[in-house]
């Protein structure tokens, strides 16, 4: 009998990535290979990629170097965002083998089947609007929390964004397979899903990138809801203008949708959010926030912010920094603004100096550590319920509560999956 071919896995960037990843394993495995983890040898090696950053592309290029250095005979096969956005640039790394864009990611094992190590690299690729069609994916987490994709790909044009020419346009599952998948999830003892997507709010239009909406987020919010066996849902990201007065009133009525909403700003002044190409305004993000605050006082509220914007003034980013600061909000995540090819935002002047980015990545940074703290100080003594995850660190497990403060003890296996009240 031949020995099984072996694979291991990388993935950089986002939760939906994360989620692809999980199911090109499980592809992969249908196909007879053999999973291993990244830092084991393997036959094949994969890299799942992002391209929201600089550091992505680099952090690539170095976990190539390190597969060419461990074993120099494995392939090395490069997919995700950077790979359908700069696929020569990739194909030109030394030992990679196959560059595969955004509509082949799902299809390795059949690339594989024709190729040998020492051939030419090979670019499986195409223009991005010929993306069409829906894979759906979930990454699960010691059986514990999964990361259901539900929406791919983006019909907005955010001027500093590579997404829609890396994803394609905007595509959804039907609620029905969404619905099917939630109940194979809790059939196989998944407690709580965590709905992504690239525009989770746009959720709706077909596999075929339909410009209508044949079906909405919030008629996708409610069915879920009655999903027997999954005892909580999350809502990974949405943009403001998507989250409508409904699906919060929703959430805030509802057994299993989770308290916690996080929410993209990028930016707390309307010159920079117009440059931006944003579809909203500050004022609208403020009624989002207090409406959620109003109906759920004790709800979690996480913000993307983007420092060092071109045209970004000290005065407009104290726009933003007092913005946030009075906002009532629970963590902020920052993002220093870099540079990416064939972006509208390139031409926008003036150019934000490196050391000037920094500085205010560092200040917005302290203000959510500050925001973090005052948030979470203000359940001490309450009881929640935690889900604890299965992994140990170091003999520690980690569990969230419903509002999303995270909480150490030491491990017990008994409390594994299992939802606990808990005295925070």
């Amino acid at each position: 009998m031949a020995e099984k071919r072996t694979v291991a896995f990388h993935t950089l960037g986002c939760k939906l990535n994360f989620s692809e990843t999980s199911a090109i394993g499980r592809m992969m495995e249908q196909e007879g290979f053999e999973k291993k983890e990244f830092d084991d040898l393997a036959d094949v090696y994969v890299i799942n990629t992002c391209s929201v950053t600089d550091n992505a592309d680099k952090e690539c290029r170095q976990i190539v170097r390190r597969i060419q250095r461990r074993s120099p005979q494995s392939m090395v096969v490069i997919t995700g965002c950077y790979a359908q956005l700069k696929p020569r640039e990739i194909a030109e790394i030394p030992g990679v083998d196959l560059v595969l864009g955004a509509a082949e990611k799902f299809n390795i094992a059949t690339h594989l089947a024709t190729l040998t190590k020492g051939d030419s690299t090979r670019i499986c690729s195409c223009d991005i609007e010929d993306v069409s069609g829906f894979n759906a994916s979930w990454s699960v987490n010691d059986r514990t929390r999964t990361f259901l994709k539900v929406q791919d790909g983006c019909d907005y044009s955010c001027s500093f964004c590579t997404i829609p020419m890396a994803r394609g346009k905007s595509r959804s599952d039907s609620i029905r397979n969404v619905l099917n998948n939630a109940r194979d999830l809790a059939s196989n003892g998944v407690k709580e899903i965590v709905l992504t997507g690239v525009n989770l709010g746009d959720f709706g239009k077909g596999a075929d990138g339909n410009k209508r909406n044949e079906e909405s987020f919030f008629d996708l919010v409610k069915s879920l809801d009655e999903v027997e066996g999954i005892e909580r849902y999350r809502i990974s990201s949405i943009e403001p203008n998507l989250l409508t007065n409904d699906i919060i009133a929703f959430v805030a009525n509802s057994r299993k949708f989770m308290p916690h909403f996080h929410i993209p700003l990028q930016s707390g002044s309307n010159e920079i959010l117009s440059l931006m190409r944003r579809r909203y305004k500050k004022e609208l993000y403020a009624d989002r926030v207090k409406l959620i605050k109003t109906l759920m006082p004790h709800a979690s509220i996480g913000v993307d912010v983007i420092v060092g914007f071109p045209g970004e003034t000290e005065d407009l980013f104290k726009e933003t920094f007092d913005f946030l600061h009075a906002l009532d909000v629970s963590y902020l995540h920052v993002f220093t603004y870099s540079e990416r090819a064939n972006t509208v935002a390139l031409d926008i002047k003036p150019i934000v100096p490196m050391n000037t980015r920094n500085d205010r990545n560092k200040s917005l940074r302290n203000l959510g550590y500050m925001k973090q703290q005052y948030f979470q100080h203000q359940f001490l003594g309450q009881n929640r319920k935690v889900l604890f995850e299965g992994h140990s660190k170091n003999g520690i497990m980690e569990g969230y509560t419903d509002n999303y403060i995270r909480v150490a003890t030491p491990y017990r296996k008994e409390w594994v999956n299992e939802i606990i009240d808990w005295k925070l």
